[in-house]
Parts: structure tokens; C-alpha cells; sequence
């Protein structure tokens, strides 16, 4: 197999993922000890191999399962995210391609996307097969790097700002200007969502929704307050200053824990592209259903938020996608601009029409032109390193 002369900008300050496969022998199903594939069912989590060389990967995620499953590729310590694929419905398959570097790793299967998920340790071993890279590839990879780097940087220095202005608002009772600015504060969150939720830590304390609460899990973050600013009409129980001050204490913790994080994160080229993809998959599973703003029904500001994060990412290694895999880089623009085009129809002199007030026919459209985007986009990461 001809190996990516961009693989050798791999930075392991983050490692990358794996995926939860059957117990076969790869050497007989694929005949490459970097293939491996993946079995998810409703309690096991099988791997062909338990390990692989260091190099590119590819891992084939299968769900045999009844329920969406997920999978994870965890950093040694269990809470680090280093990359995932999410809603993989059953009897569906979902590929992933990532570089990834000597080390030890935990997988983990999480059959309906809920809990800490089936877990097993992962080996990437040491690889004689050392890429080469020329200058201007080199080049190309370092420009891609530096600049998601500022950006993730600069979206977190904005997130800080203006949820410090919300919870200020929200701590004192002046709820017209929160709502005003719940939307607008999230949209930085939403832009580098992918980034934030490898701290599997933090994002659950930050943008957990009621829906998906563990039994026991405490509701904090954006969502809890979420719901008090837009209470439901029946049996809903205001919270009080002191309730109030706590969450909003809390999510501005969080935020700024965040925000210093991600000050000390560097990032591989196959990173940005499966973020890319990992963005296009929150507005497929919770934007364009309305279930991520169920309570306010600004669904649209974060699905653009997420589409301006898969863009970025997508167009910092279009550079090297194009002297890859020219077609891919085309229809992959094409596609964003649809969807851009889509989006931009429902805006508003504030922002956009809130979610309850699209038809199902806008709503499909949407969906359609989301799933005509995920087909090639899922093909990103693999050209980047190709």
C-alpha cells in the first residue's frame, strides 16, 4: 500500500482513532494488518485485531445491532476523544481512515449512543514503513495546521466572551437579553464542537440535552439553562437566583476550562478532515431533526455554526485534497455551497426562522442536501492521505 508523504505531520499530542471490530484474522479477510473491521452489536464490541502497525488505518464499522450504535477511539487516560463515528444506524456500515501514531489506546462501542460504551485496549505498534514528505507537500501540511490551529483558537477566545455576557445577563434576571444572546453565544461553541467534545469531560457537563441524560448524570450547561429561559407551558418549576447563579457559574467553569485546553492542542491533517465529517454528523443527528434546541428552536444557528466549522476544516486541506483527488475537491465545494444556498433562504433579519416554524418539506430539503454532502465528505480523510 502506497503510503501519504502528508502522514508524517502526525503530532501525538492527540491520537487518533480506532474503531470495535469481529474477532477474524485480518491477514485473512483483508490481507492488511491496517484494515481492520468492526462488529458493534447490542453488548459486544468485536475487533478483527487488537492492534496494528503505526501508519494509515482503516477501520470498518459495522452495526449488527438494533439500536444507533457509536464508536470511539479513547487516549490511554478513557476521557480523551481522539475520534469517533457516530449514528451508525443498523445493518449500516460506516468507514474510517486515520494516521495514526505509535501508542496505546482504548476502543469503545456505544450501542445506543448512551453510557461509557464497550471498551477494550488498543495497540498501534511501531511501523519501519516512515513516510517521506517532499517540500511543497510539506508546505501544504504545515498551512493547514497553523491556520485551523488560530481558528479553533480564535472560536474558543469568542466562546469565553460572550458566554461570560450570557450568564451575566441571565444571573440577573434579565431574560429578553439572554434569549437575545443564547444563539449567538452558541454558534462559537457549535463552530468547533468536534475539538470540544475530544475533552469527554467537559462536553457532557456542557451540552448535554435532557434527552440524553444518564440515569443519575446531574443536567448542567447550555441546555439547563436553555430550558428555564424557554420553560414548557405545563409542569415546569422555575429555578431560583441561587440555582440560576450555580448554573451559570458552572457553565462559565467549563467554558473557560475550555478555552485553556485548547490554547495547548496541536492537530494532525487527517484530525481536521474527520472533523469535517464529525460536524457534518451533529447536524445530521441533532440539527436537522430539531431535537438539539428542543426548547428554544434556534436548531438553524447551530447547523450553520456546524457548517461553517465543516468548511473551514474542509477547505484548510483542500489544497492538498486537489492535488490528490481534483474531482473530490469540486463536488465537495459544489455540495457545500447547495447546502449554503439552502441555509441562506431561511434567514432573517436576526439570525434565521426558528426550527417549529419549518415546513417538513424545508426540513427534507435540508436533510437531502446534508446527506448528498455526507457521501463525499466521508471520503475526505482518506484523500488527504492517500
Amino acid at each position: 500500500m502506497k503510503r501519504s508523504s502528508l502522514a508524517v505531520a502526525l503530532l501525538a499530542a492527540v491520537p487518533l482513532l480506532a474503531a470495535c471490530t469481529e474477532n477474524v484474522d485480518p491477514d485473512t479477510e483483508s490481507g492488511d494488518a491496517r484494515t481492520i473491521d468492526v462488529l458493534s452489536t447490542a453488548d459486544a464490541c468485536e475487533l478483527s485485531a487488537t492492534e496494528a502497525p503505526a501508519g494509515t488505518l482503516t477501520f470498518n464499522v459495522t452495526n449488527n445491532g438494533s439500536e444507533v450504535t457509536e464508536f470511539y477511539l479513547l487516549a490511554s487516560d478513557g476521557l480523551r476523544i481522539v475520534a469517533e463515528v457516530e449514528n451508525i444506524g443498523p445493518q449500516l456500515s460506516r468507514q474510517l481512515v486515520v494516521a495514526a501514531p505509535e501508542g496505546g489506546y482504548l476502543t469503545a462501542c456505544k450501542p445506543g449512543m448512551k453510557g461509557d460504551g464497550i471498551r477494550d485496549d488498543f495497540t498501534v505498534t511501531e511501523s519501519d514503513e516512515a513516510p517521506t514528505v517532499d517540500a511543497d507537500d510539506q508546505a501544504l501540511v504545515d498551512a493547514a495546521l497553523k491556520n485551523y490551529a488560530a481558528y479553533v483558537q480564535d472560536q474558543s477566545d469568542q466562546l469565553v466572551t460572550k458566554t461570560s455576557e450570557f450568564v451575566e445577563l441571565y444571573k440577573a434576571g434579565n431574560d429578553d437579553e439572554a434569549r437575545a444572546l443564547y444563539a449567538e453565544a452558541r454558534v462559537h461553541w457549535e463552530r468547533i464542537e468536534t475539538v470540544a467534545e475530544s475533552f469527554g469531560d467537559l462536553d457532557p457537563m456542557m451540552d448535554a440535552r435532557e434527552a440524553d441524560l444518564e440515569p443519575g448524570q446531574k443536567w448542567t450547561g447550555w441546555h439547563r439553562i436553555e430550558k428555564d429561559l424557554w420553560p414548557p407551558a405545563k409542569g415546569y418549576k422555575a429555578l431560583n437566583d441561587k440555582q440560576r447563579a450555580t448554573f451559570a457559574d458552572d457553565l462559565m467553569k467549563n467554558t473557560e476550562t475550555l478555552d485553556e485546553r485548547v490554547q495547548e492542542l496541536e492537530y494532525t491533517v487527517d484530525q481536521i478532515a474527520n472533523g469535517s465529517r464529525g460536524l457534518l454528523e451533529e447536524v445530521a443527528s441533532g440539527k436537522v431533526t430539531g431535537e438539539e434546541e428542543i426548547w428554544s428552536h434556534t436548531d438553524l444557528w447551530d447547523f450553520q455554526a456546524n457548517i461553517d466549522g465543516a468548511r473551514v476544516a474542509f477547505e484548510g486541506v483542500k489544497p492538498i485534497v486537489e492535488a490528490k483527488d481534483a474531482e473530490l475537491a469540486d463536488t465537495l465545494t459544489t455540495r457545500f455551497d447547495a447546502l449554503q444556498e439552502l441555509l441562506d433562504a431561511q434567514r432573517t433579519d436576526d439570525g434565521f426562522r426558528y426550527y417549529d416554524e419549518l415546513s417538513q418539506a424545508e426540513v427534507q430539503e435540508l436533510s437531502n442536501a446534508v446527506n448528498a454532502l455526507s457521501e463525499p465528505l466521508s471520503k475526505l480523510t482518506a484523500a488527504v492521505l492517500s
